[in-house]
């Protein structure tokens, strides 16, 4: 839930060429094109596996919340560990002239774009019989010299991860996502990664607010709102369900991320907007103002960093403070702490149903049982781990860190101006493609319908006689390989 992600066992997911754009129609569609996600589907893992995943998801998501909004993330990035089905998800974007196509992570819970560099050391190896060089062309990878609009800004840039780091330095070009394109954005350019970048991920693109970016670059999303070139300035997730489908393909359809409009054929209802408190506009934020299990409500605080939730794509699971996730788990009968690699996780019978909800100051959101049972873990399937997970994040960031656990139950908006995310519940057409085999979507952006540069100038393309009025992406929910192995640790 990135560009130089770690070292791992997969199976490769898609075609794993670079994929030059070709040609869009000239006027896009009123409300935007639509093109569906991918996941990967569920590995059964071994007892060692497991603990491998438990001990990398808990250090990374801790440092990744580990004080970061003080440092302005100083020290560099932290990225996600791939965590089981449904985990993380991707999408397209292209850059360069010519353009060339690349698979990044989404993710509301970082704002850097960065990429893999064709210079990269590392970049392309992978233990367990995975690509073991950047000549097997496994991992597209970006070349600077292939573009004539590249700037090398020669600025060092670092991304620390649990297992190592990835560094290089910083550069311009000329990005495409979704349909849009801005001109001279700042991203990272990686030439070391120490074997953390696996197929078919070239990178990641932050989406989250610029006050996190330790590029100190606007994100492409925020210039682009901040244009007038979106109809609406918003982004829509809705992310699809297979970790319960034992039957599902290595890659399946994994929902729909949109710009500039949101997909009212994928939820009911209104969206029901909470804004982000103007102090805390750096990652998504909400207050968690209210959380249920099997029935009781657990008592939560109303001050301090642990009342705040971050929104995040790019996380798997729900972290949450150590003494509301024991009070949690008390309300499941039979629960117990893990212990070992396991330690900061919880068990609880398979057998058991577990209903639960959250609210961020609006409606209480239903949290699927099946999203609540991250995986069973014992060989009679008799014990099952719980979605939420404890956390000790720093002083000046969320508590609580709400991944795809709970995103998979909702539409989620995230709103520019007010900033504020927004919830609504899925239409029957969204959750008709819950466990509907489909075929993968290939990694490729048609031509852009809105030209925006970075310093925040725009214009339409040539060839619209309209402004762009928001596209969709293909996203890709990626998660382990047949072999097991961790993606983004």
């Amino acid at each position: 839930m990135r560009s130089c992600i770690p070292n791992v066992l997969l199976v490769s997911l898609l075609s794993t060429s670079a994929v030059i754009c070709s040609p869009a129609p000239s006027a896009p569609p009123s409300k935007g094109t639509t093109i569906p996600l991918t996941r990967r589907s569920v590995h059964k893992r071994s007892a060692a596996e497991w603990d491998e995943w438990a001990v990398r998801h808990r250090e990374y998501v801790t440092k990744k919340y580990n004080g970061q909004v003080k440092s302005k993330r100083a020290s560099g990035m932290n990225l996600l560990t791939d965590q089981d089905a449904d985990s993380d998800y991707y999408g397209s974007v292209a850059i360069g002239t010519p353009a060339v196509s690349y698979n990044v992570i989404l993710d509301t819970g970082s704002s850097d774009l960065w990429l893999a560099s064709s210079s990269c050391s590392g970049c392309a190896s992978s233990s367990g019989g995975g690509p073991t060089s950047a000549a097997s062309n496994s991992i597209p990878l970006f070349d600077p010299a292939s573009s004539s609009t590249f700037k090398n800004l020669t600025t060092p840039f670092a991304i620390q991860y649990a297992s190592g780091q990835a560094t290089g330095t910083l550069g311009q070009d000329t990005v495409q996502v979704a349909g849009f394109q801005v001109s001279d954005q700042t991203f990272g350019v990686c030439d070391t990664a120490n074997g953390v970048l696996s197929s078919p991920l070239s990178g990641l693109m932050g989406l989250a607010w610029q006050s996190l970016a330790s590029s100190k670059a606007t994100p492409v999303w925020q210039t682009l709102a901040a244009s007038g070139q979106w109809d609406s300035g918003v982004m829509g997730f809705f992310l699809t369900r297979f970790g319960n489908d034992s039957h599902a393909k290595e890659l399946e359809p994994g929902g729909q991320f949109s710009m500039g409009y949101v997909n009212d054929s994928l939820y009911t209802g209104s969206i029901d907007y909470q804004n982000v408190p103007s102090d805390q506009v750096a990652y998504w934020t909400l207050p968690v103002t209210s959380l249920t299990v099997q029935g009781k409500s657990i008592s939560l605080p109303t001050s301090g960093s642990n009342q705040y939730a971050a929104i995040d794509t790019g996380t798997t699971l729900i972290g949450g403070p150590s003494d509301l996730v024991q009070s949690l788990y008390s309300n499941i009968d039979g629960a117990q702490a893990g212990t070992g690699s396991w330690e900061g996780y919880w068990f609880y019978p398979c057998s058991t149903s577990v209903s639960s909800s959250i609210s961020f100051g609006g409606p209480s959101w239903s949290i699927s049982p099946d999203d609540f049972e991250h995986t069973q873990v014992d060989s009679s399937g008799t014990q099952c781990v719980g979605a939420f997970f404890e956390v000790n994040t720093g002083d000046n960031t969320p508590g609580w860190i709400v991944g795809d656990a709970f995103l998979k139950n909702v539409y989620t908006a995230f709103r520019y101006s007010p900033p504020s995310v927004g919830f609504a519940s899925l239409s029957s057409t969204a959750l008709g493609e819950n466990g509907v085999d489909g075929i993968a979507p290939s990694a490729t952006i048609g031509s852009p319908a809105a030209v925006v540069s970075s310093t925040g100038k725009a214009s339409s393309n040539k060839n619209d006689a309209t402004r762009s009025r928001g596209f969709s992406v293909q996203i890709l929910a990626l998660v382990w390989g047949a072999a097991g192995g961790l993606l983004l640790a």
